[in-house]
C-alpha cells in the first residue's frame, strides 16, 4: 500500500465533492466513502515516505491557497477512473514542485507524480463500468467552475489509513 501527500480543502469545496460521491454512490456508480476518506488533490506519491520527509513538509511555508475545480476528466481505459480537474495554476505548480523535491529520495514513486508529468485532480470514482461513463458524468457535470481553497497538507497512510495532518487543514 501507498503512501501519498496530499491537499486539503476548504470545507465549502469539501461538501461538494462529497456531495458528488453520495449521488455516484446513489447511482451504484461509485463506492460510498467512508469517515476517513476526504476530498483531496494528491500531490506525492511513494511506496515509503520517511518521518524526516514529514518533519520537513511540516516546515513548509505554507499560505492558503486559492485553486479551482473544472471539468471532468476521465483517466484510463480498462478501469476508468472519474476526476474533478484542478486547474493548474503557477502557484499551485509551485508548491506541487517543493513537495516533490522533499519526496524525491523516497521509494516508489510514479512518473506521473513528477513535475511536467502531474495532473492535479479530485478523484471522484474509480473502476467505472465502461457502460455507465455517460451516466456518471451527468451525475455530477456542472455548467460551472467550483472555486476552492487548499487550506492544508496531510500525508495519508495507505497502511494503516491514517492521515497525519502536517500543515494547516482541521
Amino acid at each position: 500500500m501507498v503512501q501519498s501527500v496530499e491537499l486539503l480543502l476548504d470545507d465549502g469545496a469539501e461538501a461538494e465533492i462529497r456531495r458528488q460521491w453520495a449521488e455516484l454512490a446513489r447511482l451504484g456508480i461509485g463506492a460510498p466513502r467512508d469517515a476517513a476518506h476526504r476530498p483531496h488533490v494528491t500531490v506525492a506519491v511513494a511506496t515509503e515516505i520517511w518521518p524526516r520527509i514529514d518533519r520537513a513538509l511540516a516546515g513548509l511555508e505554507f499560505r492558503p491557497l486559492p485553486v479551482r475545480l473544472g471539468g471532468l476528466l476521465i483517466f484510463g481505459a480498462r478501469r476508468p477512473i472519474l476526476v474533478r480537474q484542478v486547474a493548474a495554476s503557477a502557484e499551485l505548480l509551485a508548491l506541487h514542485r517543493r513537495i516533490a523535491e522533499l519526496v524525491q529520495p523516497c521509494p516508489g514513486i510514479p512518473a506521473t507524480m513528477r513535475p511536467g508529468a502531474w495532473t492535479p485532480h479530485v478523484t471522484l470514482a474509480r473502476r467505472l463500468p465502461a457502460d455507465r461513463l455517460g451516466e456518471a458524468f451527468a451525475a455530477v457535470a456542472a455548467d460551472h467552475d467550483l472555486p476552492a481553497v487548499v487550506v492544508g497538507i496531510r500525508r495519508w497512510d495507505g497502511r494503516s489509513r491514517q492521515e497525519h495532518v502536517l500543515v494547516g487543514g482541521r
